[in-house]
C-alpha cells in the first residue's frame, strides 16, 4: 500500500503534468488522469516512474458515466487517495453572444461538473483528504471574450469555498489561481511582452511557482476554503479610470 496517492486531472500535459512531477517527488503514488493525449500520458508516466509509482487513466470528464467511473477506478488500483488535484480544464475564446450550446456544455462539463461530482465521490468514498482546484487569475475579471470559460473558473473558485465548509474538518479544499506561467505555443511574444507590462512584477511566471503553493497548502493544517493567486500582482493591477488621471 503506498504512503500517499494524488489523483491528478488533465495530469499528461502542461501544468498538470508539472503537478504531477512534482507531486511523485514529493513522495505522492500518481493517478494520472487523461483524455486526448494519450502519447504525453505515456510519457509523463515514464518520467513519474523515475521516482514513484504511476498508473494511467483515460477518462472523458465531459462524459457522465465516464466521469463516475474514474474514482471508483483509482480506489480499486490504489485503495486510497490523499489528494484530489482538479487540473483538468477546457478553453474557449468566445463571447456570450457567440458562444454556442455544445460549447458552453463542454467547458460547464469539465471545469465545474467533473470537479463538481469528483469532489462528492472522493469525500463519500475516502474519510480524509485534501481537494486542490486549479483555477485562473482571470476570475479577477469580467472578460466576457471567454464568457463560458471564465464564468466556468469562477464558479469553481466558488465551489472551493462550499466545499471546504461543506466537508470540514475531514477535508480541506483549497484552490491555485495562476497567472501567464505557461502561455500556450500560440501566443506571441509581443503578447506575451503586453501581459507582462501589466504584472506589478514585470515578469512571468512559471510551472514551479504554482507547484510551491501546491506545496504550501498541502503543509499549512489550518488553511481551507482560499484561492491563492499566483500571478505576480496581475489581479489587482486595476485601479479604476479616475479625475486625477484625466486631467
Amino acid at each position: 500500500m503506498p504512503d500517499k496517492v494524488a489523483l491528478v486531472t488533465g495530469g499528461a500535459v502542461r501544468l498538470g503534468k508539472a503537478i504531477s512531477l512534482h507531486l511523485s517527488k514529493a513522495g505522492y503514488q500518481i493517478a494520472l488522469h487523461y483524455n486526448s493525449s494519450e502519447d504525453e500520458a505515456f510519457e509523463t508516466k515514464r518520467e513519474i516512474e523515475q521516482q514513484s509509482m504511476c498508473r494511467t487513466y483515460r477518462t472523458d470528464l465531459s462524459s457522465v458515466e465516464q466521469m463516475k467511473g474514474l474514482f471508483p477506478e483509482v480506489l480499486k488500483d490504489f485503495g486510497r487517495v490523499d489528494l484530489l488535484v482538479n487540473s483538468a480544464s477546457m478553453y474557449i475564446s468566445s463571447t456570450i453572444a457567440e458562444t454556442d450550446i455544445h460549447s458552453y456544455q463542454n467547458v460547464m462539463d469539465v471545469n465545474l461538473r467533473a470537479p463538481f461530482f469528483l469532489t462528492q465521490q472522493y469525500t463519500k468514498h475516502c474519510s480524509s483528504g485534501q481537494i486542490i482546484n486549479i483555477i485562473d487569475n482571470k476570475i479577477s475579471y469580467n472578460q466576457y471574450v471567454y464568457a463560458a470559460y471564465l464564468l466556468s473558473k469562477k464558479s469553481l473558485a466558488e465551489l472551493t469555498k462550499m466545499a471546504a465548509l461543506e466537508f470540514a474538518p475531514s477535508f480541506r479544499v483549497n484552490a491555485v489561481s495562476p497567472g501567464v506561467v505557461l502561455p500556450a505555443a500560440s501566443r506571441k511574444k509581443d503578447y506575451l511582452d503586453y501581459r507582462v507590462r501589466g504584472i506589478p512584477l514585470s515578469e512571468m511566471g512559471a510551472p514551479v511557482d504554482i507547484c510551491s503553493a501546491i506545496e504550501f497548502i498541502l503543509s499549512n493544517r489550518f488553511l481551507t476554503g482560499q484561492v491563492i493567486t499566483i500571478d505576480g500582482g496581475e489581479g489587482i493591477n486595476y485601479t479604476g479610470r479616475n479625475a486625477v488621471e484625466f486631467s
